[in-house]
């Protein structure tokens, strides 16, 4: 910022509007589900070990879990492996998954690190293999086409869902004042991995961690309404009645349907974050307006 641009009220009218929040949550867990624009774009990747960082500087406890879906298909690309996809999801098969681990628990973690090293914090990188923190099972699919008389099950190889979370590696790394990154690797008792989706990780890891908040950064605004605005200060029943509506759908369902089972099982809020945003993170906690769509089990809560 040039000197000519520098207001010296302006800035201290926005850290006394940050004030209240920062005491409302400080010694909170904070829960981002890191993916999509702001894990590609320069200026959103250093927004956001920037605002992780100041999370955790001010009090609070941030756990990140990414994903990692663009870098999977361009290595598979570069070592001709197809990708297929069955209903959104990678079907994964042994040379498949060896790829999936190497992106989501080598590069892609390990280069979520070494940002959040170097804008000043102390990130540690995992899977949920270590430690078996993330206990899988197999996922199968249910397709019913319409010339079949009864659903097909279609086996999508190593791809799982989560049966149970461990949170004593996470909270003791917490506690020492680490930022753990944890990438959706799960394991089962056979010690087979499973690739499992990010935003369902991120929700299953929320609620076992009782965290204050679960933020979903995704490429876009918010929940829209058919007029276009950006809902938000939504309680579980008006979701439960806008999926009924079918105003909610396509992509976005899934979405919402994590976030909303997070509130419904003990997470005090779940947001759905314009991750397109230079510091949505910081936007979304510290400020007012906020930058996304909240949903609470209350009614008349503030907009975070």
């Amino acid at each position: 910022m040039h000197d000519s641009e520098y207001n010296p009220r302006q800035v201290v009218e926005i850290l006394s509007e940050a004030l209240p929040y920062i005491q409302r949550f400080s010694g909170k867990t904070v829960v981002i589900k890191y993916g999509g624009n702001a894990m590609t774009e320069d200026n959103l990747i250093h927004s956001f070990a920037r605002d992780v960082v100041l999370l955790k500087e001010v009090g609070l406890n941030p756990i990140v879990v990414h994903g990692g879906g663009p870098q999977i298909g361009q290595l598979l690309e570069r070592l001709n492996i197809e990708s297929r996809f069955v209903d959104g999801m990678r079907v994964t098969d042994s040379e498949t998954m060896d790829v999936v681990e190497m992106v989501l628990g080598g590069l892609v973690n390990k280069s979520i690190v070494n940002l959040i090293n170097g804008a000043g914090g102390k990130a540690i990188g995992l899977t949920g293999k270590d430690n078996a923190q993330i206990r899988a099972r197999k996922l199968s699919v249910q397709r019913k086409r319409a010339d079949m008389t009864a659903s097909e099950i279609i086996d999508i190889g190593h791809v799982g869902e989560v049966e149970h979370i461990s949170t004593d590696l996470i909270e003791m790394l917490s506690e020492a004042d680490y930022i753990p990154v944890l990438a959706p690797i799960g394991v089962d008792a056979a010690g087979h991995s499973y690739n499992i989706n990010a935003d369902l990780v991120a929700g299953r890891v929320a609620e076992a961690l009782g965290a204050e908040k679960l933020m979903l950064l995704t490429n876009v605004a918010g929940l829209m309404n058919q007029q276009g605005e950006v809902m938000t200060g939504l309680t579980t029943e008006q979701v439960d009645q806008l999926i009924e509506d079918g105003v909610i759908y396509g992509g976005m369902l899934p979405k919402i349907r994590c976030a909303l089972e997070a509130v419904k099982n003990g997470v005090n809020s779940s947001v759905i974050v314009d991750g397109r945003v230079e510091h949505a993170i910081l936007l979304e906690i510290f400020t007012r307006s906020g930058v996304g769509t909240l949903i609470t089990d209350q009614t008349g809560t503030a907009s975070n």
